[in-house]
């Protein structure tokens, strides 16, 4: 096993280890906003015409899990590593930033496709949504997972506490992923807030993973995609840099 597999392998053992509270937590917490906002709005949303509203929310609170839990787990990695001093450790391995940047983003990779399924296990009792293009469905949830495990890095290499790390997820990550249409169409929102939408890259990764469930979708897939990949490129070259240069974590 090489050094980045091992450091691989090291950050997905960490959230296994505490498996019902970095998996099982999240998939309860989506299950509570299926039976709130299902129970409510079922019957009186409707989406893509023939769509209800409970299967149409399934996707969106699977790829929110995996972009909230993504973040979570390469931005609490460094920042807990930081704070407890155990960071030195990795220091001193030969890895290069490039074996750091998949160590950490395959870690929130996996632990965020992980919790989608399970996500999607769960809730899709309730609404079962159908399958019009599975490999819609993977690319974007792989690509969504990436690009939040990237951001997780900038998160916790710029972060010196904890309270820094909760502001960047309440103020930068949580509005994203509720404004990002999670819970509703855009086409049901005031043109304002519709702008607002189309200048959030988190609405085109749920909207792209929608599509792979219904076949149809607020925007072009292939202009998500793009815009997906655009986003997924600029945040990992600065989270590349920020390793390569050991910003706040060489001295």
């Amino acid at each position: 096993m090489s050094g980045w597999q091992t450091l691989l392998y090291k950050e997905t053992l960490r959230f296994w280890k505490v498996g019902f509270q970095t998996v099982g937590a999240p998939v309860l917490t989506a299950v509570m906003y299926m039976l709130i906002f299902g129970h409510v709005l079922e019957g009186q949303v409707k989406v893509y015409g023939t769509v209800n509203y409970t299967a149409f929310l399934v996707p969106g609170l699977v790829m929110m899990s995996v972009l909230q839990n993504a973040f979570a787990n390469s931005s609490s990695s460094l920042i807990q590593s930081k704070i407890m001093g155990s960071l030195v450790f990795v220091l001193l391995t030969p890895l290069s930033h490039w074996h750091w940047f998949f160590a950490y983003v395959g870690a929130a990779i996996a632990r965020g496709l992980l919790v989608g399924a399970g996500v999607f296990i769960v809730t899709a009792y309730f609404g079962r949504p159908d399958y019009a293009h599975p490999l819609w469905i993977v690319l974007f949830a792989v690509l969504g997972a990436a690009m939040l495990g990237a951001l997780g890095v900038i998160a916790g290499l710029w972060s010196d506490k904890f309270d820094q790390m909760a502001a960047f997820q309440n103020f930068v990550i949580m509005p994203m992923t509720f404004l990002s249409g999670v819970f509703y169409s855009i086409h049901s929102l005031p043109p304002f807030w519709q702008t607002v939408s189309h200048l959030n890259p988190f609405f085109y990764m749920i909207d792209g993973f929608r599509y792979g469930f219904f076949g149809v979708s607020d925007v072009s897939p292939w202009l998500s995609l793009g815009i997906v990949c655009t986003a997924l490129t600029v945040v990992s070259a600065i989270a590349i840099n920020m390793l390569r240069t050991g910003y706040k974590i060489r001295h």
